[in-house]
């Protein structure tokens, strides 16, 4: 017995006296001694690396590499990524890629490289594999943009999974990205973060680490080019990162470094070399395209976790209503369950629940339900009888039911890695959508179960089915989010096929985004929750999921009216635009704030009503491109240094530049601005870059500039599309994307491509690629009104 340990359980019975604190002293050590029994010993361990290389297979797309001790595998798919695995290790079975796998590249060869070694040459990329196991990746130009050393496992000797080590060097000027949802980027700075999805248990801030969505995925953004690497294995582990550092020492430059280590899984990884889109374009390719979601979930949402009544969500949306505030989503949380209990009604708060969500839906607004994995444990629970009967339930090395703590008190976990528990899961949606619920968004599932001491989740030796393979949670933990996403949108897809799944996860892994996005989680309500709210959109959208949002105003807490001000107006340029908080936080309506914050939060409604055309035209390009619609300045410009270093603006879409206020007290805030025109939106004062510039910035307003020659697609005051064009400087032509969309169904629209030049005197738009209209030249006249702004500076 740890004595640690024993005196935190008797702090938490003390300090709360109640049930809960049993359970969570009861359920920690429960999962101590589960582990202590399930999870063999780790003893004596053999250390292992590659050793000399042998000789080589030529395969398609590239070939195996055989060493003395190991053989490495590599194939250039057609899509340009490189796949690369030790030990045997292939691309399936792999959670992220989910039969995804591209082909081979025919025109990629393995062919003998110098000292012994061999390389495999394709058209955007080319492997060198030294003759000890070191895998370099060049750019056609014969630049490295990483050199993998060889890398190390440490095998226990009486057998049993290996953990290993796998150590990089990337360019001296390379800038690290990526990781999943980090608190502290979107760049990230030197030091471990840890590959564990985590509930931190309190609302959290810039510090705090590991979160919610923790991936493997490292975006690397260097001068020569940018590249993605992607190491396929879910088991634990840390990624050290450290920045290089160019003329150091004696001149020479200091390589930037990334050390994994992991606890188990194959040794394999992808490596996707080019510019930002071309690198999220195949990531998509080899992941999934992101979800498209229904035109409604772009537009507002409120929630709160203690609504507590039919009557109090109706006083809130009258409260809009009355304030002539624009509204498309209400969110139930866990507190209109009957007590706690997943898939369940209180019928006596909430005796009507049909009928307000009808009332709701008549009035454009949708409501949404929260969904929780844990399933009470208590016979007579529909839910937990019906799991039952299915063996759906997650399971001990004894064959027990893993019995955890969580909102409901003592419950157990479905395994979402059996097909046959996704498939009943996914059936139990249907009880919702009778409520009349248009969307879904899931907690707790990283998973977390309440524990007074040890980890908030299941235990590590805790069995699981993995697809058929079989394994314990050390491997299923960070995938269990994930394979819950699949089962509710695969079920969607089936219970109500012509409408578009709405769905959100707070954890979730590589691949997440063909199932819908993602949110902060509990972000703590202060300036710097924040500036970690916009650095989880920015990293997250790096990592390949492009829908996600914070909760405006922080998850705790009373946030001041100029805090929750900023925070909105940065709300209503995310993807995610939601206002939450606990039960025990301030209110969030923006009405509570006084009457000048309410007439701010108003024209960030309205601006957000009158772009939801763009945000809709970027979900369209986000599912066909894997671009995010929240992009880092330097997207389009990489290798501009000082573009790559800041991080308190961004662009959204090609076409504006938006740069929220984060700090207290400010009026007026620094911009810095990549190449060209740009103009304020608001002024519509003209502006050149790259320059660094200062803008007003009221409590009014935050600062957004649009692209000279953009083409937005905006609602009119008539409610229907339009076209608002920028002017292009004299000399240049613009343009811009419209993807326009029914709000919701299956249909593919057409991308209408438009273009913006100067003719005499004005500014012309015209429509592109239109063979045969406006005599068969290949362009037309705009099918929606034009308004050009700008044309002052012109």
């Amino acid at each position: 017995m740890d004595g640690r340990d024993l005196v935190r359980s008797v702090k938490v019975v003390g300090s709360t006296g109640a049930a809960q604190g049993l359970r969570t002293v009861r359920a920690a050590w429960r999962s101590r001694r589960a582990d202590a029994i399930g999870l063999p010993a780790r003893g004596a361990e053999r250390a292992r690396v590659p050793g000399p290389v042998r000789d080589a297979e030529p395969g398609p797309g590239g070939g195996v590499v055989r060493f003395s001790r190991s053989e490495l595998r590599i194939t250039v798919a057609v899509n340009g990524a490189v796949f690369w695995g030790w030990d045997g290790a292939g691309p399936e079975p792999s959670y992220a890629l989910g039969g995804r796998c591209p082909e081979p590249d025919p025109r990629a060869v393995l062919e003998p490289d110098k000292d012994g070694g061999w390389r495999v040459v394709a058209e955007r990329v080319t492997v060198i594999v030294s003759r000890h196991g070191a895998v370099e990746v060049r750019t056609p130009g014969g630049v490295t943009l990483r050199r993998d050393l060889p890398p190390r496992w440490w095998e226990p000797v009486g057998g049993g999974t290996a953990r290993w080590k796998q150590r990089s060097e990337v360019a001296a000027d390379a800038r690290f990205f990526g990781l999943g949802g980090r608190a502290s980027g979107p760049r990230l700075r030197d030091g471990t973060y840890r590959l564990w999805n985590t509930d931190p248990g309190h609302a959290f801030t810039p510090g705090d680490d590991p979160l919610y969505v923790t991936m493997p995925v490292q975006l690397v953004v260097a001068d020569a080019a940018t590249h993605l690497v992607f190491h396929d294995t879910s088991w634990d582990g840390t990624v050290t990162l450290r920045e290089g550092e160019e003329g150091a020492g004696s001149g020479h430059d200091r390589a930037g470094t990334s050390e994994l280590r992991m606890d188990g899984g194959p040794l394999r990884c992808w490596v996707v070399v080019g510019t930002p889109a071309r690198v999220l374009h195949a990531w998509a390719s080899l992941t999934g395209a992101p979800a498209l979601p229904p035109a409604w979930a772009l537009g507002h949402h409120h929630a709160r976790w203690g609504f507590g009544s039919e009557q109090e969500v109706r006083r809130i949306v009258a409260g809009y209503q009355e304030r002539g505030l624009p509204l498309d989503a209400v969110h139930l949380d866990i507190d209109h369950y009957d007590e706690h209990r997943v898939f369940t009604v209180d019928h006596e708060r909430f005796p009507k629940l049909p009928v307000l969500a009808e009332e709701l839906r008549r009035d454009g607004i949708r409501l949404v339900s929260v969904i929780e994995p844990a399933v009470k444990a208590e016979p007579g629970n529909a839910v937990h009888d019906s799991g039952t009967a299915e063996d759906a339930f997650v399971r001990d090395a004894s064959g027990r039911l893993v019995r955890g703590v969580v909102w409901p008190g003592e419950a157990v976990f479905p395994d979402f890695t059996h097909p046959r528990v996704r498939e009943w899961w996914g059936g139990l949606y249907k009880e919702r959508l009778a409520q009349g619920f248009a969307g879904f968004w899931h907690a707790m599932n990283e998973p977390t179960s309440f524990a007074a001491f040890g980890e908030s989740t299941l235990p590590r030796s805790a069995r699981h089915d993995l697809d058929g393979r079989g394994g314990d949670h050390r491997e299923a933990h960070n995938v269990y989010a994930l394979c819950m996403a699949r089962a509710a949108y695969e079920a969607l897809r089936e219970l109500a096929p012509q409408e578009r799944p709405f769905l959100f996860s707070r954890s979730g892994w590589a691949g997440m985004q063909i199932y819908g996005g993602t949110w902060s989680g509990d972000v703590a309500t202060g300036w710097q929750g924040l500036r970690a709210s916009l650095s989880l959109v920015m990293g997250l959208g790096l990592c390949g999921v492009p829908y996600s949002g914070p909760d405006v105003g922080g998850f705790d807490g009373s946030p001041s009216p100029e805090l929750y001000l900023r925070w909105f107006q940065l709300g209503a340029y995310l993807p995610l635009f939601r206002t939450h908080a606990s039960s025990r936080a301030g209110r969030r309506e923006p009405w509570e704030f006084g009457a000048e914050v309410l007439e701010h939060a108003r024209v960030a409604l309205v601006e957000r009503r009158r772009l939801l055309p763009y945000f809709m035209t970027l979900a369209h390009l986000a599912r066909r491109t894997g671009a995010p619609y929240v992009r880092p300045l330097w997207w389009g410009v990489p290798e501009d240094r000082a573009l790559r270093d800041c991080e308190d603006a961004f662009l959204l879409g090609d076409c504006l530049l938006v740069a929220p206020v984060l700090d207290p007290g400010s009026d007026r805030r620094a911009v810095q601005l990549p190449r060209g025109r740009w103009y304020d939106t608001e002024t519509e004062q003209a502006y050149e870059g790259p320059a660094q510039i200062l803008v007003d910035a009221p409590l009014s307003r935050i600062p957004v500039l649009a692209r000279a020659g953009a083409v937005l697609p905006v609602r009119g005051a008539d409610g229907g599309l339009e076209l608002e064009v920028w002017a292009p400087a004299r000399g240049r032509t613009g343009g811009g994307l419209v993807v326009p969309d029914a709000g919701d169904g299956w249909d593919e629209p057409e991308i209408e491509r438009y273009v913006a030049r100067w003719e005499g005197r004005r500014v012309v738009v015209e429509r592109e690629g239109r063979e045969g209209l406006e005599g068969g030249d290949g362009v037309s006249a705009p099918s929606y009104p034009v308004r050009v702004r700008g044309l002052g500076e012109g």
